[in-house]
């Protein structure tokens, strides 16, 4: 049987309980399972079945009926499936023997369902992959923590350092001699600020011993005389000519972003000549304006971008970018959650800034909200009209509004009356048909004449393909686009004799859909296992 019919009849939420546990027992039964139990034994049977196999047990941990029998019993045959379930926080830790499981051991203690124990075996392994995933987990005992301090492999200490919420450790890993364990603590947030100040400035701590690049480049690399810093930022250029120089540069950015980082160690790299240093500084919602201003006026597009769209910057500082243009930041401005409606009026007049609620506008008042959507500009009504729970007599004349962006916007509301949504397809046609189509509470004869629209609009079949009150005339419609016919086939309302016919479709993603529709005949599954399509 092909893979892509058991995925989908894996996920088929209709599937009875006796088709469930034939395919759990198909897993239990194949050549994976068989492989495992006997460490590096040849399948028995071919690759499709091969196939089957791996593409089975994920999909089938996906179901929300399983109980836990069944989960226990696919996670005993299939490795995806139990980390699956193990990382969904649905695996017993009695089922799991973490020295011959590690990384399902390893996804338990991550979802905090594995004994303290178990991190203390997985310490000890000679894997350096399982000690660095180890590593990155949370809730470690101590006495783990500095046994990953002290590893002999570097990158389990900087993974350590990245994300230990220890801050004795991480202040004492800022300090380590190699530069990578360095970069992790500069990342970490439980790093003290003395020690990210340090990182900065160099005071207290010794330099660092060595880098990865000095340790894997026979011939240390070094910057092309004529390149500048900017550039080899943009390169992603790894370099030491003995000073480490690209890590030591990557432990500035992440601490200048870092907001443990003390604002005053930070601030001291608004000149830095690397642009992505200045360009994470810009990032922290701490900095006084005068510093905000400073980086508004850098030379890199992308620095005034950052400090456009932070939501720390000041009114003052938000009027004057606009009243210069924006300089290349009009739409980052706009989406500043703190920016004056009377400027987001002008921003949407100088820039596009498409189909997307912006915070201001979510967060604005009702009587802010009727003010804008009287707006002679079209395009000020339309931000407004991205809301989605309007009082029910603006959202109405917003539904009405003759300029047709508008009526798009405003299409998906809920709320609105099936004669309005006739009507503003009849006023507007084409244009706002697909989003019409989105609407909630589009009713079903609709969706069926927007389905049998002429000229068709193929925005509208995907639309009509996922919604709820779709009928199968409707849905039969969809097949005929492409995109549009996966999510069609499993739509519940689709003809169950249509449905035979998608499992020998070409597009396998389409015959998957079929197979995992709850309208197939139980029949027709029940077929499907023992070799149909």
């Amino acid at each position: 049987m092909s893979a892509h019919l058991l995925r989908g009849l894996a996920a088929n939420p209709a599937l009875p309980d006796e088709l469930l546990d034939r395919l759990i027992g198909r897993l239990a039964d194949g050549p994976l399972a068989r492989a495992s139990s006997q460490q590096g034994a040849a399948p028995a049977t071919g690759p499709d079945e091969d196939e089957d196999d791996e593409e089975l047990g994920p999909a089938l941990s996906e179901r929300t009926d399983l109980g836990p029998a069944r989960r226990a019993a696919l996670a005993a045959c299939d490795e995806g499936a139990a980390l699956q379930l193990a990382y969904a926080g649905l695996l017993d830790a009695a089922e799991v023997d973490p020295a011959a499981r590690p990384a399902v051991a390893l996804a338990l203690l991550g979802e905090g369902l594995g004994p303290p124990a178990w991190a203390r075996l997985l310490a000890a392994r000679p894997d350096r992959a399982i000690r660095r995933r180890l590593a990155s987990g949370p809730g470690l005992p101590l006495d783990v923590v500095e046994r990953l301090a002290a590893d002999p492999d570097v990158e389990v200490v900087a993974e350590l350092a990245l994300w230990t919420t220890e801050p004795s450790v991480a202040a004492r890993l800022a300090a380590h001699p190699h530069a990578e364990v360095r970069r992790g603590a500069a990342s970490n947030e439980a790093t003290p600020p003395t020690a990210l100040a340090a990182l900065i400035t160099g005071e207290g701590i010794a330099p660092a011993v060595s880098c990865l690049v000095c340790e894997h480049e026979e011939i240390p690399f070094t910057h092309d005389p004529y390149c500048s810093l900017t550039d080899c930022d943009l390169r992603g250029g790894a370099a030491c000519a003995g000073g480490h120089e690209s890590t030591l540069h990557e432990i500035l950015q992440q601490a200048a972003r870092n907001p443990a980082t003390p604002v005053a160690a930070a601030a001291s790299l608004a000149g830095h000549p690397s642009m992505l240093i200045r360009w994470a500084l810009a990032e922290r919602v701490d900095l006084s304006q005068e510093l905000y201003a400073r980086l508004a006026a850098d030379p890199v597009p992308a620095v005034r971008s950052e400090v456009a769209g932070n939501p720390a910057i000041g009114e003052p500082l938000i009027r004057a970018l606009a009243a210069g243009g924006a300089d290349g930041t009009a739409a980052d401005l706009a989406r500043n959650p703190r920016v004056p409606l009377d400027v987001l009026a002008h921003l949407a007049a100088v820039t596009r800034l498409g189909p997307v609620l912006l915070p201001r506008i979510a967060s604005a008042s009702p009587a802010e909200l009727a003010d804008a959507a009287a707006s002679a500009d079209a395009r000020v009504r339309r931000l407004v009209a991205e809301r989605r729970d309007l009082a029910p007599e603006l959202r109405d004349a917003l539904a009405a509004d003759p300029d047709a962006s508008v009526v798009n916007a405003v299409a998906p509301h809920p709320g609105l009356p099936d004669a309005l949504l006739r009507a503003m397809v009849a006023r507007h046609g084409v244009r706002v048909l697909a989003r019409v189509a989105t609407n909630p509470d589009a009713p079903p004869a609709l969706l069926e004449e927007l389905a049998r629209h002429d000229p068709p609009v193929r925005r509208a079949f995907r639309a009509i393909a996922v919604h709820p009150h779709a009928t199968a005339a409707a849905l039969l419609a969809c097949l005929d686009d492409r995109r549009a016919r996966p999510l069609a086939a499993l739509h519940p309302a689709m003809a169950p004799e249509v449905l035979v016919g998608l499992l020998t479709d070409d597009d396998h993603e389409v015959a998957r859909a079929a197979a995992a529709n709850p309208a197939l005949p139980v029949g027709v599954m029940a077929g499907l296992l023992t070799g149909g399509p």
